[in-house]
């Protein structure tokens, strides 16, 4: 597993990083009041270059007066100014100095024109006790329907390299845990399951792993055959996952396993799982929580690899969010196996970047909690 990072980027046929619109056909569109023009299509720029934005009115009218600000890594400020749109047009934008992730936040902070209820309702306005409350913003691009909008771009991002130094003893301990869950038998349970989808048979599984038990689905077509291999795992939270889908994905011609994040029956939408369970264990590597989900997707694929209906050369990993996670650290820690990881928005990363001037996100370790610091680094 020595220099894993480097072998992954030589396994990987590609990684693609998907901005989801997931919720948004459950839903009417959201008005869009701005449109963002970047200077580059691909978002990514040298060090040196101006990073800029064209801003101008989108389909709906412009009914809000906006601020915008640059931050590196979504942690430090950079710059900040407000949107002119007098003229039909604005721009934002600023020199790429280093390395990073420059994340833009353009938001509104007052109405253009006053609302019937008077002044007092202007977004600047404190709402409490005999005030008015603030307005509540319509639109934005970031799904929420809130009046946010957000942009970003790359600058040199081949040179951005990691917070911290990887613990030395990485290796030794992933290694360690890998080969005594080599030593338990997979023991597969499949148990038929009735699907709609015509042409896939489909089973729910449970494998034995180390510390815990794999559950699941896996489908594939109904018929004789090899098939490519399909990895899904899942995003954060505790639910049941979607049968049906698995199935669909096996009628376009694939092997799928569909992975539940946690030791319980993928038909059970809880499972006594604690709803917290990400903080569970973040202080210790051996009780971190993550360990036995890592180590549950790694027997999902050492399952995947024993089967006879798989065409023995293709592994794909797909996920968002905690998924998105899973799928880097399972290709990570097995790299010679995958051929392709498609990643939606993925947690985990930077896991110490609070401490660096870097924004972190999920799990949501604490940055104020050393041992808390040093156990993320593992995961």
């Amino acid at each position: 597993m020595r220099n894993f990072r480097m072998q992954l980027a030589r396994r990987l046929i590609f990684a693609v990083l998907l901005v989801s619109a997931l919720g948004l056909a459950q839903r009417g569109p959201i008005p869009q009041q701005l449109v963002f023009t970047p200077d580059r299509p691909s978002g990514i720029y040298n060090l040196g270059d101006k990073v800029g934005w064209t801003v101008t009115p989108g389909p709906a009218p412009v009914t809000y007066a906006y601020k915008w600000t640059v931050r590196l890594n979504n942690a430090v400020v950079l710059k900040e100014g407000k949107l002119d749109l007098s003229k039909g047009s604005d721009r934002i934008e600023i020199t790429g100095e280093q390395p990073g992730m420059l994340y833009v936040a353009v938001e509104p902070y007052a109405e253009l024109i006053p609302s019937a209820s008077g002044p007092e309702t202007a977004a600047n306005t404190p709402a409490g006790p005999g005030r008015g409350a603030a307005p509540r913003f319509v639109g934005g691009n970031t799904g929420r329907n809130n009046g946010l909008y957000a942009v970003g771009a790359a600058v040199a991002p081949e040179k951005i390299g990691l917070s911290v130094p990887r613990p030395a003893d990485f290796d030794e301990f992933w290694e360690a845990k890998l080969a005594a869950q080599a030593k338990i038998p997979i023991n597969p349970v499949l148990t038929p399951v009735e699907t709609d989808v015509p042409g896939v048979e489909l089973n729910m599984f449970e494998l034995d792993a180390l510390g815990s038990k794999v559950h699941g689905y896996v489908a594939k077509p109904a018929k004789e055959g090899k098939f490519p291999g399909l990895i899904q795992l899942q995003y954060a939270g505790v639910y049941a996952l979607n049968p049906r889908a698995v199935a669909q994905r096996a009628a376009e011609g694939w092997l799928v396993i569909n992975v539940d994040a946690h030791d319980k029956l993928p038909s059970d939408p809880s499972g006594n799982v604690p709803r917290n369970y990400q903080t569970i264990g973040n202080t210790d590597r051996e009780k971190s929580y993550f360990l036995n989900m890592y180590l549950r997707d790694s027997r999902a694929l050492d399952y995947l690899l024993t089967r006879s209906d798989w065409d023995g050369k293709t592994v794909v990993l797909i996920g968002g969010s905690m998924g998105g996670q899973q799928s880097l650290a399972l290709a990570g820690l097995r790299p010679e196996k995958i051929a392709a990881v498609l990643v939606c928005v993925p947690s985990g990363a930077d896991t110490n970047g609070d401490l660096h001037g870097r924004k972190a996100g999920y799990p949501n370790w604490p940055p104020d909690n050393p041992d808390a610091m040093r156990t993320a680094l593992y995961f």
